[in-house]
């Protein structure tokens, strides 16, 4: 589980310019997703600063700063440093005072700088900040984006999700993890799944062995991350027990906070779960657009006994 993020791997996934900073400096950790962009702060008010977060210098803080004196502004910019201050990051390319250049240098925090405006770069420092810190939660199952929707696999062991999910992906649909899926709450609805980085692209196929899905399929077989949007259940076919055959039973499971909606697939010789979920996923989106099988069939139904009772 991933508590902290180095200002490193932050300027690789947002391709952020080193202003100044050393290779030390770009190991500084980051321990929150909140962004701080500091204005109050440079009126000399620091009685709440936030000296854990990344400092973001828009249009109008460098505007601000520019018409303060260079020994006020040096002060300033020193009180803003502290041993916990991860970097601070220059957007719209923008050009940094040099008395922060000097103060940041002083106290070894590197100065990035960005190209995006301000509030875009801000949504992107943030995404990329609240799911790498997240606390990850794993569970049992097989992630598959089937039609661009990321559908969860699960089941008793051995009842064959490993092998419908390589299935799906001869079908065309892309892996996300296999056996073990690390998810995470994006937000109060959202729930994301990755593979652990042991299992990336691998899936274990009882009898054959680990596969590497990338190697075998290629690059488009694959994917990194996936919403979690539909979780299908596997369980073997009982007889006498009823099933749903209308669709109408709307089930939910909980993972990790989030309701997600469930559909259960009995599984016996003779049904492709492949095509089934496929159909399941297709089914599931068109209800999300409003248009619902079981309530077109329940209304041609009634339409059906009202005319029959009328001729009676």
């Amino acid at each position: 589980m991933s508590e902290t993020v180095k200002v490193k791997e932050l300027v690789d996934k947002l391709s952020l310019d080193v202003l100044t900073g050393d290779s030390k400096s770009l190991e500084r950790l980051i321990k929150t997703g909140d962004i701080s962009r500091p204005g109050l702060e440079l009126t000399g008010y620091f009685n709440y600063y936030s000296h854990d977060r990344l400092q973001l210098f828009g249009n109008k803080e460098i505007t601000f700063a520019e018409r303060m004196i260079p020994e006020e502004r040096l002060m300033v910019m020193r009180r803003m440093c502290s041993e916990d201050t991860p970097a601070f990051i220059v957007s719209r390319g923008l050009v940094p005072p040099k008395e922060m250049i000097q103060a940041a240098s002083e106290y070894n925090i590197p100065v990035l700088g960005s190209p995006i405006a301000t509030s875009r770069l801000l949504g992107e420092l943030s995404s990329f900040l609240n799911g790498s810190l997240a606390p990850r939660t794993s569970v049992h199952g097989v992630l598959v984006d089937v039609y661009g929707l990321g559908v969860l696999i699960q089941g008793d062991s051995g009842i064959g999700k490993s092998e419908t999910a390589l299935e799906l992906v001869k079908r065309g649909h892309r892996l996300i993890a296999d056996d073990r899926v690390d998810v995470y709450q994006q937000d109060e609805l959202t729930l994301v799944g990755e593979p652990p980085k042991i299992l990336q692209h691998l899936i274990e196929i009882r009898g054959v062995g680990i596969i590497d899905v990338m190697d075998l399929f290629g690059a488009s077989a694959v994917r990194g991350s996936m919403p979690v949007q539909l979780v299908v259940y596997l369980e073997n076919w009982e007889k006498g027990k009823k099933y749903d055959r209308l669709g109408s039973a709307n089930t939910f499971v909980e993972i990790a906070e989030v309701k997600i909606p469930q559909v259960k697939i009995p599984v016996k010789t003779g049904r492709n779960v492949a095509i089934i979920i496929e159909v399941a996923a297709m089914n599931f989106r068109a209800k999300s657009m409003g248009y619902d099988a079981t309530k077109t069939f329940e209304s041609r139904l009634t339409n059906l006994i009202e005319e029959n009772s009328e001729k009676g």
